[in-house]
């Protein structure tokens, strides 16, 4: 009679534990289905807030072919760099008016590439700017920035030679 007994509380935990079992595969299976369905959801909102805001976005009145890029001084560019609100956090009509302006475009465009980017207040002088600018960023970002500027300054220098022929003094290195 004990036998029997546990023979069937052997068969009925078992079949306890094949149901679990089922039970965790199906409860997978339509988690993976809705992941799939979660993530589509979320490209098609972004792909209709940038559609958002490029009609929000006044149109030029030059065609792009006969359009200029502007030539933006360093410090006037790391001036006006406002705080810019992640699109998925602010409304659009709350993120600000929106122009033609060099700055604007080209936050269109990272916004467009990373919604979620955001941009630095930076409201000081150039140098302090520089500064809060280097300890925000990590130290491969600074190397490139650092590596930018270089290349932009060589474009300056070479868009406006100097009349009065200098000796270039190179920097001083400190001893490691």
């Amino acid at each position: 009679r004990s036998l029997l007994g546990r023979k069937a509380a052997l068969s009925t935990l078992s079949i306890l534990v094949a149901l679990l079992i089922v039970g965790q595969a199906v409860t997978v299976y339509f988690v993976y289905q809705q992941s799939g369905q979660i993530n589509k959801l979320t490209k098609t909102s972004q792909t209709l807030q940038l559609q958002a805001l490029q009609k929000k976005m006044p149109s030029s009145s030059k065609p792009a072919s006969k359009m200029r890029m502007a030539m933006v001084n360093m410090p006037r560019a790391m001036k006006d760099l406002p705080l810019s609100p992640s699109a998925d956090r602010m409304p659009l009509d709350i993120m600000g008016p929106v122009s033609n302006k060099t700055e604007d475009q080209v936050k269109h465009l990272l916004l467009q590439a990373d919604p979620q980017k955001m941009f630095p207040e930076l409201k000081d002088n150039l140098m302090d700017n520089l500064k809060r600018l280097k300890k925000s960023m990590t130290a491969m970002d600074w190397k490139a920035f650092e590596s930018w500027m270089h290349k932009w300054l060589l474009f300056e220098l070479a868009k406006n030679p100097q009349k009065n022929e200098k000796k270039v003094i190179p920097a001083e290195r400190g001893i490691a």
